[in-house]
């Protein structure tokens, strides 16, 4: 399947190959034709016509399955228009040589805070290279060249996915400066980020000393690509306007971006279905985000924490995200279960039974021979009712996003904007769902506290992820020397002994 599903052939023919809007997915080669039409329309003939580019990626992390092959995918950016890097003209890979520290902001040995920033100017691996035919299927797992390729190469995929729903390109919060996302890898680095300019991803060690490279996991890249995304289109925060609840929204809105993107491989949703039969709470690859920590806790969206769990405070914004993310979770599947029933692949009853058990889990096994005989029954029937609640959900966020302000943001401001989202798409729809579902998590009912210590290792709030270029004017003056570091760092010359790659 290549991107662009229900064939409503409305188009705009934008950039050099056209514009597909309101179209999802479809098989290649019906996307070929789609593009074909395109280009004809546009004067072309049948010998005009440029796929994407190719590429081979993981949809899940190849840790979880080694035995599971990469995957081919096709990118919107024509073949033959890719350079070597990968670069094209929205982003570029670069693989520094001996650089020590992440992008963001860094400290001097004295402790004062300064800016580091791409472009990188120091050494470089020597860029991935496109095969002859201008594809990058042709590079070997277990390579640097393949790593490089599948960071470059799933971002574009989320890239492509999202600007389908959003109806228009990403507009980069930081193109005042920067045209293009730098994307590089700092293997011993144990996080990822995305920030003012880049998306930058290390390594996690795994308890048997192994190190799991963040560049080949799906979820990871495109969670960080969640992230500019929601700058993008919602906005920083003044300094004096960050709210816990506004990155705790942000956590949401990257794991919902990182979910929607992986539901369209087929591989994905085949999976899915075929161990749950759609029963979506049961514990499974869709409500499993692979943000590690350093014990590899995975977060969970189906979860039961009310915002009163966190009344007197929080201390970490990924926990703190888990209310709205179980919220949107269990409208996601009240969704689904919907389309199952307008679909006639479930009877009504079945999904009351899925509501009455949240309550009384002793009726889970009944419920789960329901979904089992159902799956049986019509499995296409649930892949796409799966697809329609994807792809409902996805409009439904990119409509609540554009109500919002960043400034002092609530989780009650984006149930208002998802409320007010559903009734302009769907005429009101989903509202006793959502309703339901926000009133359960205490969500505009209760407010999260103040923030309890100081921020972890890995917490992303008032970090380096919403700082730009402006913000370095409330910083300590930046001496000579530390001018000096900064220009040693930007060319890999500082720091030796703390550098991991």
């Amino acid at each position: 399947m290549i991107l662009v599903e229900h064939l409503n052939l409305t188009f705009d023919l934008w950039g050099d190959i056209g514009w597909v809007s309101n179209v999802k997915f479809v098989p290649l080669d019906l996307y070929r034709n789609i593009i074909l039409i395109l280009n004809m329309r546009r004067g072309g003939t049948k010998g005009d016509y440029i796929g994407g580019t190719r590429f081979r990626v993981y949809p899940q992390p190849p840790f979880s399955d080694p035995a599971a092959p990469p995957e081919t995918i096709e990118i919107s950016t024509p073949a033959g228009r890719m350079r070597a890097g990968p670069a094209d003209e929205r982003m570029y890979f670069v693989r520094p040589v001996g650089k020590a520290y992440p992008y963001g902001i860094n400290r001097d040995p004295r402790g004062r805070p300064f800016f580091f920033l791409p472009p990188w100017t120091g050494p470089a691996a020597p860029p991935v290279e496109p095969g002859p035919d201008g594809h990058f299927d042709h590079l070997e797992p277990g390579t640097p060249e393949f790593e490089g390729a599948h960071l470059f190469a799933v971002t574009r995929f989320v890239m492509d996915v999202w600007e389908r729903y959003l109806g228009h390109p990403i507009r980069w919060h930081f193109g005042a400066d920067f045209e293009q996302l730098q994307l590089s890898v700092l293997p011993k680095w144990d996080n990822g980020q995305v920030g003012y300019g880049y998306l930058e991803v290390g390594s996690i060690e795994r308890s048997d000393g192994a190190l799991v490279p963040l560049a080949l996991n799906f979820d990871v890249i495109a969670h960080e690509l969640g992230h500019g995304l929601i700058y993008s289109e919602v906005g920083l925060p003044a300094l004096d306007a960050e709210s816990g609840e506004y990155f705790g929204f942000h956590e949401v809105a990257a794991d919902w971006v990182a979910m929607i993107a992986a539901l369209h491989f087929s591989s994905v949703t085949g999976a899915l279905l075929s161990t749950t039969s759609g029963n979506l709470y049961t514990y499974n690859a869709l409500n499993r985000f692979s943000e590690f920590s350093l014990n590899e806790e995975i977060r969970l969206a189906s979860n039961t924490l009310k915002m009163s769990d966190f009344a007197e405070g929080w201390r970490d914004e990924h926990k703190l995200s888990q209310p709205l993310s179980g919220a949107l979770f269990d409208i996601f599947v009240d969704i689904f279960h919907e389309a199952l029933v307008e679909v006639g692949a479930i009877r009504r009853t079945l999904e009351d039974l899925a509501d009455a058990t949240e309550n009384r889990p002793e009726l889970a096994p009944a419920m789960q021979a329901e979904f089992d005989a159902a799956f049986l029954a019509d499995p296409g029937a649930f892949v796409f009712a799966l697809e329609e609640a994807r792809d409902l959900t996805g409009d439904l966020l990119v409509d609540a996003w554009r109500r919002l302000s960043p400034d002092d943001l609530t989780y009650a401001d984006f149930a208002d904007a998802m409320i007010d989202a559903d009734l302009a798409l769907t005429g009101g729809a989903a509202q006793r769902v959502m309703l339901d579902n926000f009133r359960w998590r205490e969500i505009g009912l209760v407010e999260a506290g103040p923030r309890i210590g100081p921020p972890g290792r890995h917490a992303h709030a008032f970090s380096a992820r919403t700082a730009v270029p402006q913000d370095e004017a409330d910083m300590w003056p930046m001496s000579y020397r530390q001018r000096h570091l900064q220009a040693m760092m930007q060319r890999g010359r500082c720091c030796a002994r703390m550098q991991g790659s």
